[in-house]
């Protein structure tokens, strides 16, 4: 669209032999590991079951092979075609080997004003290899053209954000990172530059799809008060992988 852009993924770092991230899981074959010559893209994902991670379906489209890397530097291939909602742009992985502990989706209904926090791995190869978090704001209850299935946030985003967790202040998921708005062509039209304008998949609409798909989502109640960003973002790094897409 002429507004919105969605959050292609990022050019990974190379995975020098020996490198955090590029030795794969014990017992991987060879075929399963990761090709530092290939053309490649990334992305975020999260824990959403048993070896089950949730990501958007922009970001593993088009990909002969994917891999995880686990907050712990482990290297897990994705054996099986993931299944994807495109109209949602949701994916789900199945990645053997314990890709870490599963997020809690939050239960009650998600406020206009609500402070959330991202986490996740964007522009991998320019900034810190490591995950980045941001905090912000739910700025509206619908996304780019009243899009009822997103929320509009104004925590920052960029390139491999995409399929990241977005957060409540109690560390529930309230959202799927999945975009941001185009700012240079809404300048081109309007002679202004917007700021701090991200969209994210609802949470109730991440949570259908899993349950379509055979797939009980852990729900959680958020109560009031907040916790730090800080705390947030502890809670969520053991559950947030770095995904390598390889063409």
């Amino acid at each position: 669209s002429v507004a919105g852009a969605g959050l292609p993924g990022a050019k990974p770092p190379p995975l020098a032999p020996g490198a955090p991230g590029a030795a794969p899981a014990p017992g991987t074959p060879p075929g399963a590991r990761p090709n530092a010559q290939a053309r490649a893209s990334s992305g975020t994902g999260f824990v959403v079951g048993t070896d089950l991670v949730m990501t958007n379906q922009h970001v593993i489209e088009g990909c002969a092979r994917l891999f995880v890397r686990t907050s712990d530097n482990r290297t897990l291939s994705v054996p099986q075609a993931p299944v994807a909602d495109a109209r949602r742009d949701l994916a789900l992985l199945r990645v053997p080997g314990n890709p870490g502990p599963v997020l809690a989706f939050r239960s009650n209904a998600v406020r206009r004003g609500e402070s959330v926090v991202t986490y996740g791995f964007p522009l991998a190869g320019l900034l810190s290899s490591g995950p980045t978090l941001t905090t912000g704001e739910v700025s509206a209850l619908a996304g780019l053209g009243d899009n009822q299935t997103q929320f509009q946030i104004s925590a920052p985003v960029q390139q491999g954000n995409s399929g990241g967790p977005l957060l409540d202040r109690q560390g529930n998921v309230v959202g799927v990172v999945v975009s941001k708005l185009n700012a240079q062509r809404i300048a081109a039209r309007t002679g202004d530059i917007p700021q701090n304008v991200n969209f994210a998949v609802k949470g109730t609409e991440a949570v259908d799809f899993l349950r379509r798909n055979g797939v009980q989502p852990v729900m959680r109640e958020s109560p009031g008060g907040e916790r730090s960003a800080a705390e947030v973002g502890e809670q969520v790094h053991p559950s947030t992988v770095f995904i390598r897409c390889e063409r």
